[in-house]
């Protein structure tokens, strides 16, 4: 499976170990192997122990490579309720921004808020000064009957997770 542009460095680095591990263990039982056809052609038997070992190494790839593939399986369905949860929350913040009756610019900013950008960081992306934004900002929070980013943020959670039963 090719890596997600999403996926971070470190599922990247144990993706690649994993196969590395199940490579090196196909070197080897293919090396044995041989060594043992090597061993049969001047008429010796193989032992129990070698026919074992062999054994053992088919198993051990089977297994790793049967792990990987449910491994690649669990983190496809794990990314697809992660994709599904993330746009169900984008269209509830939507949605709940067209309720308060937002300006573009409002919606903006509030998306920008959201995703936990400064006040300084909002003004420069937008090109504002950081009055603007935190006059904006105040607007916003006055529209979602909020006193601050916090509070707006824990509304939106609160739309998300409205129905889910507490413990």
């Amino acid at each position: 499976m090719i890596p997600t542009p999403t996926e971070s460095p470190r599922i990247r680095l144990r993706r690649v170990l994993f196969l590395g591990a199940a490579t090196v263990q196909g070197l080897c039982l293919i090396l044995f192997v041989l060594d043992v056809a090597k061993e049969m052609d001047g008429g010796d038997r193989m032992t129990a122990v070698e026919g074992v070992g062999v054994l053992g190494l088919l198993v051990s790839v089977v297994i790793t490579l049967g792990e990987y593939r449910r491994m690649l399986h669990r983190n496809a369905r794990v990314e697809a309720r992660l994709d599904a949860a993330t746009g169900a929350f984008t269209r509830m913040m939507e949605e709940q921004f067209t309720r308060w009756g937002l300006t573009a610019a409002e919606h903006d900013v509030a998306l920008m808020s959201v995703k936990g950008l400064s006040i300084g960081d909002i003004a420069v992306l937008r090109q504002t000064a950081t009055g603007t934004v935190k006059a904006q900002s105040a607007a916003i929070y006055r529209k979602a009957g909020v006193s601050n980013r916090a509070e707006m943020i824990s509304v939106l959670i609160e739309d998300l997770i409205d129905g889910v039963p507490l413990p």
